[in-house]
């Protein structure tokens, strides 16, 4: 019944160059460690976008990039997995570049960003390529936006869309604070138990049952609340509901809160409610969670459709 999109999807914020390292053995300070390398896409609204699309929704990326090799290397993988691309090329800025150290059995050890590219960005980057979407979009458009866009740019990003569909990920706890202006604006946000502290610049020891209150509180109309490992909060219209995760065995923990947004956007571009939704966007983190990268290689509508009937059972 809900097999075929009904909408399309617009991805709005961070295009990085991700170098991942994973360790052979646990990884110590100020010493090396021997580790296997790998080099992808990454960054929340292009991991977004990318599994999306993989999930045979149609989708448009917008970010920024700089003037170099990375830049030319992004473009030309994220097109051919038939993304459609609106990119900003700031030619005196370097791309996006995330490095992540991942421990033995997946765990994220430590990870640096070099966002400067859209975090010192101008409010008003993306206004030609807004412009040019909301042109073509209509109520059969979702919008999702990262917090890695500055404060003021979601603000006015939001003002420029116009009062569409937008869903918005808190991206880390540093960046989540940026979303308070905007958080009636937002028709669903996602985030974990850590985000929501930050955001709500409540102390992280706080239960995840108040945070969820808080949240509802702040005025949110709903939102995805993630506890690492332990059960999901989801709020929407008036009611909040626990889930549970999917059991996984864990090979890598990189992308699997983006899966699990992408899953869920994924669903909603079906026609679901966000509740159900959410079925397919734990599916969408397991899938993950036992792959490498952020993005699963039998990451598939078909697929999810397979683990959220085997669930049932």
């Amino acid at each position: 019944m809900f097999s075929t999109p009904e909408y399309r999807l617009v991805s709005i914020g961070a295009v990085h160059y991700d170098t991942i390292a994973h360790a052979v053995t646990k990884i110590h300070r100020e010493t090396s460690t021997p580790a296997r390398f790998s080099a992808r896409p990454g960054g929340v609204a292009t991991n977004i976008a990318r599994a999306v699309s993989q999930l045979g929704v149609e989708t448009t990326l917008i970010g920024a990039v700089g003037g170099d090799g990375a830049a030319h290397l992004l473009e030309d993988q994220l097109t051919r997995e038939g993304l459609r691309l609106n990119l900003v090329q700031r030619l005196d800025h370097s791309t996006g570049q995330y490095l992540a150290f991942h421990d033995p059995g997946g765990e994220l050890a430590a990870a640096c960003v070099d966002d400067r590219v859209l975090s010192e960005a101008p409010d008003n980057l993306f206004d030609t390529l807004l412009d040019k979407e909301t042109k073509v979009s209509n109520e059969k458009t979702l919008w999702f936006l990262d917090a890695n866009l500055p404060e003021a740019m979601l603000q006015h990003t939001i003002e420029r869309i116009g009062g569409q569909f937008v869903i918005a990920n808190a991206v880390s706890d540093a960046k989540a604070p940026r979303l308070r202006p905007v958080l009636k604006g937002l028709d669903c946000l996602t985030l974990n138990k850590s985000e929501a502290a930050s955001l709500l610049n409540r102390p992280t020891e706080t239960p995840a049952e108040a945070l969820a209150q808080a949240l509802i509180d702040s005025g949110l109309k709903s939102f995805i609340l993630t506890d690492g490992g332990g059960e999901l909060r989801v709020f929407s219209g008036e009611t909040l509901r626990s889930f549970a995760p999917h059991t996984a065995e864990i090979v890598d923990v990189t992308g699997a809160g983006d899966a699990l947004t992408a899953g869920m956007i994924a669903a909603l571009a079906r026609g679901y409610d966000l509740l159900d939704a959410t079925r397919f966007g734990l599916s969408a983190a397991a899938l993950t969670l036992r792959s490498t990268g952020a993005l699963a290689g039998d990451l598939s509508w078909q697929n999810l459709e397979i683990f959220d009937q085997s669930d049932k059972l």
